[in-house]
C-alpha cells in the first residue's frame, strides 16, 4: 500500500530555513502529482505547493519566493525547501500523493511539526 513519510520538521527561528523531505513507498512515485499541505492550530489545512508529474510547480501567495518543492523520482522523495521562514508559517506539514485514473486517489503522511519561533 501507499505510504508517506515526513521528516525534517522541527524548532527554527524567524528567519532561518528548514528542509522537509517526504518518503514515498509502495507506488509508482513518477505518475503521482505530489503536495505539501499544512494545518495551523485552530486553521484549515491549506495547500502549501504542488508538483506536477512532469514537474509543474504550483504556490500559495504566502510561501512564493520563499518556498521551493521539488521531487527525486530516482529515491522516490518530495522535498520542500523553506527559507526566510516566518512565524505565522508555524504548522503541522503533510505530504499528499494525488493520482487521477478513472477517479481520483489521494494519499496523506502523517505529518511533521514546524514551529518558528524565538
Amino acid at each position: 500500500q501507499v505510504q508517506l513519510v515526513e521528516s525534517g520538521g522541527g524548532l527554527v527561528q524567524p528567519g532561518g530555513s528548514l528542509r522537509l523531505s517526504c518518503a514515498a513507498s509502495g507506488m509508482r512515485f513518477s505518475d503521482y502529482r505530489m503536495g505539501w499541505y499544512r494545518q495551523a492550530s485552530g486553521k484549515q489545512r491549506e495547500l502549501v505547493a504542488a508538483i506536477s508529474s512532469g514537474g509543474i510547480t504550483t504556490y500559495a501567495d504566502s510561501v512564493k519566493g520563499r518556498f521551493t518543492i521539488s521531487r527525486d523520482n530516482v529515491k522516490s522523495t518530495l522535498y520542500l525547501q523553506m527559507n526566510s521562514l516566518k512565524p505565522e508559517d508555524t504548522a503541522v506539514y503533510y505530504c499528499t500523493a494525488e493520482i487521477r485514473t478513472t477517479v481520483t486517489s489521494v494519499y496523506w503522511g502523517q505529518g511533521t511539526q514546524v514551529t518558528v519561533s524565538s
